[in-house]
């Protein structure tokens, strides 16, 4: 059953809200002062009427301390304002889905106002007609190009050898940028200038299906809303920098285009659809803090995602997941020995992490993914460690002598 999803701003007046009846639940994204600093789920009945003292109760317990640390923040004024930033050019690459990329569009060209605070680029990747390429000509302020070889990390190197500008944001088709999404990445780009790349934060865009609220509950995409500085090592974390999905999620991330060059661009074997549809984000964050660079989590640097409304589709997607993680370790086991035993250690514990999820999804806890689900992963991450990234190196070199 869907969830009414709505915005709370703290610094006004709290809203009384009426769940429909076909609305089991609510998400809020609280902000305050425009910047979105707390989400929270609540399962309620269908018409429920909730009053603003529920809600500042709600809010209270899940973003009490992050209100006080963001008002100590705003006393100190420690975000840098330098008076240049880099040239940016924000990346779309996208296949046969001009509905989502109009939004997406949409969204973006509303921040664009003067057109020289960033450029837009459109790679249509391996299309079945022209419905992008008309789309994109109605639009005089987004470049298109087109990149015939079929996957993901084709399109975004078909960007990196197209692109002139210092940095490259790449963001999926499927979301939706937030208002302060570029002030986000400006502050984070002008306070940490050593920085080779940066991720954000992702909400959902809508709670209108079972799968979707399913997702978010088992915690999306989030990473929390406190930026991170992430460096050649973490204490806390024997696996580091091995479990590159805490760095961030790749439908939202940018890079700058010399350190992005000087590694090589992305791995073309890596989010090629079958039978690899994943992997190549968390390849690329993993090689650029193992070159030196420092990455950053940036969360006013956010973007609403419209998550899989199809409970066959979300079950798919763990699959890819654990495919494209597992590919993604075998592949950093042949290509860099110095962390191969870090790697082994992390292959036991998530496996050994995947049991102890199964085991949980048999409770009725919401925040606990259900069990197949968990075996998608799991079944996902056996194919990985079974031969996925060679399978997929040989489906791409015919790729390659196909389109020469």
């Amino acid at each position: 059953m869907p969830y009414l999803l709505h915005e709370i701003e703290i610094t006004q007046p709290l809203p009384t809200l009426t769940l429909s009846e076909a609305q089991t639940g609510i998400g809020l994204i609280v902000r305050r002062r425009d910047r979105a600093i707390g989400f929270l789920m609540q399962s309620l009945a269908p018409n429920s009427v909730i009053l603003p003292d529920t809600i500042a109760e709600w809010i209270a317990a899940e973003v009490g301390e992050k209100i006080l640390q963001e008002s100590i923040g705003d006393e100190l004024s420690l975000d840098t304002k330098p008076e240049t930033l880099p040239t940016l050019t924000v990346v779309i690459c996208t296949k046969d889905r001009p509905e989502d990329l109009a939004r997406c569009l949409q969204h973006l060209l509303a921040l664009q106002g003067d057109p020289a605070a960033f450029e837009l680029l459109v790679v249509d990747n391996a299309p079945s007609d022209q419905r992008t390429e008309t789309l994109v000509a109605s639009l005089p302020t987004v470049h298109y190009v087109q990149e015939p070889k079929p996957g993901l990390d084709f399109a975004r190197n078909r960007a990196l050898q197209t692109v002139q500008t210092e940095m490259l944001a790449f963001i999926d088709d499927d979301v939706a940028v937030d208002r302060g999404w570029l002030a986000g990445l400006r502050s984070a780009i002008a306070q940490y200038p050593e920085a080779a790349a940066f991720t954000g934060l992702v909400l959902p865009y809508e709670l209108a299906t079972d799968a979707q609220v399913l997702f978010e509950q088992a915690g999306g995409f989030r990473r929390g809303f406190d930026r991170i500085y992430y460096g050649q090592s973490e204490p806390d974390n024997p696996f580091y920098p091995c479990g590159s999905g805490i760095f961030g999620a790749g439908c939202n991330m940018a890079f700058r285009r010399d350190a992005l060059l000087q590694l090589g661009g992305f791995d073309d074997a890596l989010d090629t659809g079958a039978p690899l549809p994943g992997g190549g984000d968390l390849d690329i964050f993993y090689r650029v803090v193992r070159a030196g660079y420092p990455l950053v989590y940036e969360p006013r640097y956010l973007v609403f995602h419209r998550h899989r409304r199809e409970y066959e589709k979300l079950r798919r997607q763990y699959w890819s997941w654990g495919l494209g993680f597992m590919a993604f370790v075998v592949k950093s086991c042949q290509t860099d020995p110095a962390l191969r035993p870090r790697f082994y250690s992390l292959i036991r514990w998530w496996f050994k992490d995947q049991f102890r999820q199964l085991r949980k999804s048999f409770s009725h806890d919401r925040r606990v993914l259900p069990p197949a689900m968990v075996v998608a992963q799991l079944w996902g991450g056996i194919e990985g460690l079974m031969g996925g990234y060679g399978r997929s190196r040989n489906r791409i070199q015919q790729i390659r002598r196909q389109f020469s």
